[in-house]
């Protein structure tokens, strides 16, 4: 009866509009679950803030479940599990599917690098009786957001002898913190005339570490050796080790709920971690699927995915291949048949500033997945624009897997830019499209994210791995 008393316009706008659904309006019953599946992501958050303790982490779940190291001279058959581990700093996990390897493989691949400050060769110096390391930084941070912010030593240091010391401080309750100072508005004035980029400047990232000295009149630099005499004392090192460290200092705080209704994460790291942990779950999750999986969780994509651990070098060719010759399978054939989704996130519509996006192809909080067909600047450049064939398949599965998506892109034409994975995995002749999280104030060291989201993230890539293509 309703149905008679709409116009003529209501009904055909009923049929031919579309807006993306809300999803706890559209789909409440999904919120118990999305809360649930959020609480060990925080814990992964909080554990796994570097991208070997994000390899470590995932290694150790994997062999849990029942994985096992790739063998090239090892037989493999459907259902059975493999991972490799390249570095220390990326990693890939395979489930073989019961259908023939020259159909193709299904691939979800996610970054577990982020934005950070990096400790430069030799870091060490004091100033004015107070101790210091030197940063560069990592990725496309703001700078002036890492100023006034307690901060945590992560990383490793290879000893003369090739022993390895692994650094976690800060992360503990009673660990100490880390700190980059900042003006006070009380002497600020020169500063504020400076851009907002120009805030804090590369060689102000200074990282505060003591201002007790070295009880030694006779000493030049006493506060400085103070520095040297604890890391000795606890940790066998001296300052010529830091040639052969990776030393990373990342925001010390823990994810948290975001919000009077908890419906929010804040945590450092969540581009591109948003993606990965759901990932590697669906992948732990996925026993006989049909199609051969691999999961990608892999290094330095914020800086272009240069280097023999990102996805700009051979090693995903190399370990595909390595399959194929198991298999008995070209691997040209394999490549050409395959499918990936790039699982990275997009630049969430901010309300606060509406300015740098269009609004109507902007992503949404709470309103699922967004597929990324390109990415780039400015024309699309340094972009792998997915076909509308492959759209259209990717569609299909999240439709019939009932996955809440939307389109986004990132950014209004001529804002900015970015770029991801995909480019680097269509150039093996393989089809692609970014799939990931909506993200508030991404590369900032507080992130934001909707748990609805993050948990259609994980129903998205397990539907990419279990339906068919």
């Amino acid at each position: 009866m309703a149905d008679k008393k709409r116009s003529s316009g209501k009904k055909l706008e009923a049929e031919l509009c579309w807006e993306y659904p809300h999803i706890a309006k559209e789909a409440p019953e999904q919120l118990e679950k999305a809360m649930a599946f959020a609480e060990d992501y925080k814990h992964f958050l909080s554990g796994c803030k570097t991208e070997r303790e994000c390899v470590n982490y995932a290694e150790s779940l994997l062999v849990r479940a029942g994985y096992e190291r790739f063998d090239a001279g090892k037989r493999y058959q459907a259902g059975d599990k493999v991972y490799e581990v390249n570095r220390g700093k990326s990693i890939l996990a395979t489930v073989f599917g019961s259908r023939d390897l020259r159909e193709g493989v299904r691939i979800n691949g996610a970054h577990i690098d982020s934005p950070r400050l990096d400790l430069k060769p030799n870091p060490l110096y004091e100033k004015n009786e107070l101790s210091y390391f030197k940063t560069h930084y990592y990725g496309g941070i703001r700078k002036y957001q890492w100023g006034t912010i307690p901060l945590a030593m992560h990383g490793v240091v290879i000893k003369k002898d090739f022993s390895v010391v692994n650094f976690n401080i800060g992360e503990e309750p009673g660990d100490p913190v880390f700190c980059i100072s900042d003006l006070l508005p009380h002497l600020a004035a020169k500063q504020s005339q400076r851009t907002l980029a120009d805030g804090l400047r590369g060689e102000e990232l200074n990282i505060i570490l003591g201002s007790l000295p070295y009880a030694d009149e006779e000493i030049k630099d006493p506060f400085r050796l103070e520095v040297l005499r604890i890391l000795n004392e606890r940790y066998g090192i001296t300052e010529r080790d830091f040639a052969r460290a990776e030393i990373e200092m990342v925001p010390a705080h823990k994810a948290r709920d975001v919000g009077f209704d908890r419906s929010m994460i804040g945590a450092y790291g969540q581009d591109d971690r948003v993606c990965a942990y759901p990932a590697l779950i669906a992948q732990l999750e996925c026993q006989k699927p049909l199609y051969t999986t691999v999961t990608i969780l892999t290094d330095k994509e914020e800086i272009g995915s240069v280097g023999n651990t990102g996805l700009h070098s051979n090693y995903v060719r190399d370990y595909i291949t390595y399959l194929c010759q198991n298999q008995g399978a070209d691997p040209k054939e394999v490549f050409s048949n395959s499918a990936c989704l790039s699982a990275d996130v997009n630049a969430a519509f901010d309300p606060t500033f509406p300015d740098v996006f269009e609004a109507r192809n902007a992503s949404y909080l709470n309103h699922g997945v967004v597929l990324t067909k390109y990415t780039g600047a400015r024309g699309k450049a340094g972009s792998s624009d997915a076909s509308a064939e492959f759209m259209a398949k990717v569609i299909d599965i999240m439709d019939r897997a009932g996955v809440y998506w939307q389109i986004g892109e990132l950014g209004a034409v001529d804002a900015g830019g970015g770029g991801t994975i995909a480019q680097f995995v269509a150039m093996l002749n393989i089809d692609v499209v970014d799939l990931g999280v909506p993200v508030l104030s991404m590369h900032a060291p507080f992130e934001i994210t909707s748990k609805l989201d993050l948990y259609n993230a994980y129903l998205a890539f397990k539907a990419f791995y279990q339906e068919e293509v």
